[in-house]
């Protein structure tokens, strides 16, 4: 499955494509401004990005720009504009498709494969295993592996962990982490320590004594590969 970047600053537009893109078995992310998602595309990556174009910073059409300044990842364009000129501007800036909302979450299904079946990729077409060190995560099967062996996680559990390995080495702030695992917009902090912790322990690590789960106090979390020890050279 892909790894789709979805730009939305609606929540609960952005709610309902979460949702959709991960019972779907894609590894989501999502952010609400312009400049968010040029450091999600420039610093992370991903296989598809879907655009609105309403933006509280910039508006979409001079992000895509901008986007397609860094990459030529797949665009599909979100919005209820519908005028024609529009539409072929957009497609003419570097868009690869557009949808007009609303739209269902199938028909959004069916134009992924589409443009990513058009470009090449295959990315809808083979399972996207997430790998951070030796973290192995299958969003699709909700497998997550440590070394080889299968961790017991819980729903959440997994959940939070897949959220932070699909961006490794960024700090997520915790308001992002509740909105995003925990459909929250306010309050939870307590409820991230909770499952931080359970999730540290199955990891084999404390917060004390890090290897995987990173909190940088006042901002968010950060999920890594562990540094490899320095050897001893004569």
């Amino acid at each position: 499955m892909a790894t789709v970047l979805v730009v939305e600053d609606d929540p609960f537009v952005r709610s309902a494509l979460i949702r959709h893109l991960a019972d779907s078995g894609h590894a989501v992310r999502s952010v609400g401004t312009a400049l968010e998602a040029l450091r999600e595309v420039a610093q992370v990556g991903c296989d598809l990005v879907i655009l609105d174009l309403g933006l509280p910073d910039l508006d979409g059409s001079e992000a895509l720009k901008m986007i397609r300044g860094l990459t030529n990842v797949p665009v599909i364009i979100s919005t209820a504009r519908d005028e024609e000129a529009e539409i072929v501007r957009l497609l003419n800036d570097g868009a690869d498709d557009y949808l007009v909302k609303p739209f269902s979450g199938e028909h959004l299904t069916a134009r992924m494969t589409a443009v990513l079946r058009r470009l090449g990729g295959g990315a809808l077409m083979a399972p996207q295993i997430l790998r951070v060190g030796g973290l192995a995560i299958d969003p699709q099967r909700r497998e997550a592996l440590l070394d080889g062996q299968r961790l017991d996680l819980t729903r959440r559990e997994f959940d939070l962990l897949a959220f932070l390995a699909a961006r490794p080495g960024v700090v997520v702030p915790r308001k992002e982490i509740l909105a995003e695992v925990w459909r929250q917009t306010y309050g939870g902090d307590q409820t991230i320590d909770v499952h931080l912790s359970w999730l540290r322990r199955k990891l084999g690590e404390t917060a004390s004594s890090p290897r995987y789960l990173h909190t940088v106090r006042g901002v968010g979390v950060r999920l890594e590969a562990p540094s490899e020890p320095v050897g001893c050279t004569t």
